[in-house]
């Protein structure tokens, strides 16, 4: 299939999903959309068990493409500077030290809090995983997803400080998630061996490399903007800073998510107040609010169809079961811990601690995270693992958390 044929027929799948969650199903569009994938998937599923072997030829069209390579190299450049140039700098600066510790030391305690107990539920089930990789499982659920998170606190109507911290974390924290996913990753190769200093050595290139080569990005483009008076030159700036900015920090083995959101704060405030007119501003954020929409409808019916080719054991069943109060304990402690830890400097809103836990939605990141792994038992465990907690998260966690911010 020429990749022409697979964009279009995906397109026009996002498109019919989206027709029938709006017309019909009625869920909040990101539930929605992985429903109705997570649907058709099934169905497909149950009719090869009547006999009507039509789910190969789903499996070999969405096998066909790279879910992994795609979206952590293309989709998610775009997803965050979408999501980060809405996000107001003033807003944000007030909840610098909870958004900082949330992403950094939250996505660490996370990681090996649930790494650990998990290697303990894979030794109880017989499932031999070295240490290693169970902390890059621990890694790679960590890390809340922007494009989860943003696109259901936009209804959840949380007060504006605790919106704030959830979208300003959730930008920064699946690009520190990614940094400590390939640190572990790194060991779990070595056969666990590595320096304290080669770790930290790794995090600081990647994660401080992301936020000074972001700033010179973002700087880069506020000089270009503020040349220009024509929105259709500054519309293509913008998308040319994000893909080729995206790109260029790969190439500088920097962390890339963390260059883009810088560069997208930078852009949304700085830019759209001193180097945009009234115009520019208008046509930016129709073009980036309709690109956000459009992959999003394609990344959630996407995951929703992934389960077509993932293998599962009763095994794999337990062990994801476990794992889903596992990472949500494991983000009440990391949570509890950094509010605890700052409430004497600033005030939180009542209930803060548990609107936060449970508004950490994991989405398609961990995903590709998982897929992204060498092929062999431990990536079948962990990509097993991760679906059955990302379905719970945006099912259960996406459809509730209404309710929690709402107290009832």
């Amino acid at each position: 299939m020429s990749g022409f044929t697979f964009f279009a027929l995906f397109i026009s799948t996002a498109a019919l999903a989206s027709y029938v969650n709006y017309r019909f199903v009625k869920l909040p569009s990101t539930v929605g959309l992985m429903v109705i994938g997570l649907g058709v998937s099934l169905g497909l599923i149950g009719l090869s068990l009547l006999g009507l072997d039509v789910a190969k030829y789903a499996e070999r069209w969405v096998g066909s493409f790279d879910f992994s390579e795609t979206l952590m190299n293309g989709m998610l450049s775009i997803l965050l500077f979408a999501g980060a140039i809405k996000v107001n700098l003033d807003d944000l600066a007030e909840q610098k030290f909870i958004v900082t510790t949330l992403a950094t030391g939250g996505v660490v305690v996370t990681t090996f809090l649930v790494g650990s107990v998990i290697y303990f539920v894979f030794n109880m089930l017989e499932m031999h995983l070295s240490y290693a990789y169970c902390l890059v499982f621990g890694a790679l659920i960590a890390p809340t997803d922007p494009v989860a998170v943003l696109s259901i606190m936009k209804s959840a109507g949380a007060p504006k400080s605790l919106e704030t911290k959830i979208a300003g974390e959730s930008l920064f924290n699946d690009g520190v998630g990614v940094v400590v996913f390939m640190v572990m990753l790194g060991i779990a190769g070595s056969g666990g061996e590595a320096t304290v200093g080669g770790v930290f050595g790794l995090f600081a290139h990647e994660a401080l490399g992301g936020v000074a080569f972001g700033l010179a990005l973002g700087l880069v483009g506020y000089k270009l903007l503020k040349d220009v008076d024509s929105h259709h030159v500054e519309v293509l700036i913008t998308l040319a800073l994000v893909l080729g900015g995206y790109a260029l920090a790969s190439t500088l083995h920097t962390s890339g998510p963390i260059a883009i959101v810088v560069a997208g704060l930078l852009i949304g405030n700085y830019g759209r107040r001193f180097a945009m007119s009234e115009t520019t501003r208008h046509h930016l954020d129709n073009f980036w609010e309709l690109l956000d929409e459009i992959l999003n409808a394609v990344l959630f019916v996407w995951i929703g169809l992934e389960i077509l080719l993932l293998s599962f054991t009763a095994d794999y069943m337990i062990a994801g079961l476990i794992a889903i109060p596992l990472t949500l304990a494991a983000r009440f402690v990391s949570v509890g811990a950094a509010v605890n830890l700052l409430k004497f400097r600033r005030d939180f809103s009542p209930n803060a601690v548990k609107i936060l836990t449970w508004g950490g939605l994991r989405g398609g990141i961990s995903i590709a995270l998982a897929l992204s792994l060498t092929p062999g038992p431990a990536r079948d465990a962990i990509v097993a693992i991760t679906y059955i907690v990302v379905l719970f998260s945006i099912l259960v966690q996406g459809l509730t958390i209404k309710r929690v911010v709402s107290g009832r």
